[in-house]
């Protein structure tokens, strides 16, 4: 069957591999059964939402492979809203009540208090004339309730299974501010039904929200769509995210240098039966993924673990998927010095250092060489080889340095490899070399 999903984000920030996660699943099935994937901004609260916002979302979305079907702006859907919401009036199914934030609070102490469970008294639906004429003579607006039928709703969700819920245990939902707008759950049940949604696949934070959507759907149309809900991703320490988490946000891993795809593929097969893993494309992620491999347990994200996967697709990645992208960063030398480095990258934006190091001079921090090996130094200057060099170089010129000095494994290849890259570690120097030069070479071990 082909789906029709949505992701629906409010455009309050940058979003986060927390909120990728749900775009992405939405994204996946939308491709795995040929359906379409809506993204509709919930920027229904005006006094946050901005739309350099909603466009930094676009652009996320963009990088990470998604291409909507259909873009949507809930703020420009509000006549529909009212329209429904005076039909829910009509019916008896949205009361007015005038209580303010703090009269709430003291009624959830006091039933807390006395063992019971903070549900709304539903006071609201029993307001006489002159009590509502009081209020508003006092200057109270009201906001207003959803009245719930207080019955067990069931649903058999896509990822958690059998899921039910006792109606009488939860309060009637405010639907509509004192200030006339709307919160989340109206308008995304009237979107859902006015846009033909099938799946709504989102955290499982939004679990006891469903029965309550559930009953508004039936309601409004005679039928709901499926239901799916996905475990949370949670930082290191394990905690929520947050969109105030900057390093965590989408933005920041484009700015770093993070692949897409490594992104992608991390956000959603981690908290999955499934490794995280290299694949060679959103695809090949869509072929994988399936909603039954989805764990109930949270999802446990840390940078570190992005970082070898990220490294890991880069190391299989072939010279022509980033040559566009070296020669933006002023790194030339071609398929050659990209083989040469690719194995010891984590993040595209180092090639960058190693093109310095081959051409330009040593790091600011390179590891101090050993004064004890500067006569090997000078045998090494020596038997240097004379260009034209090639990958064969270096095997020539060590093997000349071996029997010259005796010196053979690390006390033979470390010295020349601090020397002329400044680190202990790097690119095998054999491929490496050719890009150093003679005289650069020279230069550095005089």
């Amino acid at each position: 069957m082909a789906e029709i999903v949505r992701f629906a984000p409010s455009p309050t920030g940058n979003i986060h591999i927390g909120n990728a996660r749900p775009a992405l699943i939405n994204w996946l099935v939308a491709m795995k059964t040929d359906g379409q994937f809506i993204l509709r901004y919930d920027d229904t609260d005006q006094e946050r939402s901005r739309r350099e916002y909603a466009d930094n979302i676009a652009e996320d979305l963009a990088w990470l492979g998604i291409k909507p079907d259909r873009v949507e702006r809930q703020s420009e859907r509000m006549g529909l809203y009212d329209t429904v919401a005076d039909r829910l009036r009509q019916m008896g199914r949205l009361y007015a009540c005038y209580e303010t934030p703090d009269e709430l609070d003291r009624k959830r102490k006091r039933l807390r208090a006395r063992g019971l469970p903070p549900v709304y008294d539903r006071t609201g639906l029993n307001l006489t004339a002159e009590e509502i004429g009081a209020y508003e003579a006092e200057g109270r607006k009201p906001h207003w309730r959803f009245l719930l039928d207080q019955k067990t709703i069931r649903w058999e969700d896509g990822i958690r299974g059998e899921q039910s819920i006792e109606c009488d245990s939860v309060s009637d939902p405010v639907l509509v501010r004192e200030d006339g707008t709307y919160l989340y759950t109206l308008p995304s049940v009237i979107d859902d039904i006015d846009m033909g949604v099938t799946y709504v696949i989102r955290g499982d934070d939004h679990v006891t929200n469903t029965a309550v959507q559930i009953q508004l759907f039936e309601l409004l149309s005679g039928k709901s769509p499926k239901f799916a809900h996905h475990n949370l991703i949670i930082n290191a320490s394990g905690e929520g995210l947050s969109k105030r988490l900057g390093s965590l946000s989408i933005r920041t891993m484009r700015e770093e240098g993070y692949e897409p795809l490594a992104v992608a593929i991390f956000a959603v097969l981690n908290g999955t039966s499934d490794p995280v893993q290299p694949l060679a494309d959103m695809e090949a992620l869509a072929e994988l993924f399936a909603l039954d491999k989805v764990s109930r347990s949270a999802s446990k994200f840390d940078m570190a673990d992005l970082g070898h996967l990220n490294a890991r697709i880069l190391h299989e990645t072939d010279f022509a998927s980033v040559e566009d992208r070296l020669k933006a960063m002023g790194v030339a030398g071609g398929e050659p010095f990209w083989h040469a480095v690719r194995g010891n990258i984590e993040r595209l934006p180092e090639v960058k250092a190693w093109w310095h190091v081959a051409h330009e001079g040593l790091p600011s921090d390179a590891v101090a060489r050993d004064p004890e090996d500067a006569d090997f130094y000078a045998k090494a200057i020596a038997l240097l080889p004379q260009e034209p060099w090639d990958a064969m170089t270096w095997k020539t010129w060590t093997t000349a340095l071996k029997t010259e000095t005796g010196r053979k494994g690390k006390s033979l290849f470390m010295p020349l490899r601090v020397a002329l890259t400044g680190y202990s570690h790097g690119p095998e120097l054999a491929a490496f070399l050719p890009f150093i030069g003679y005289q650069r070479t020279l230069d550095r071990l005089s």
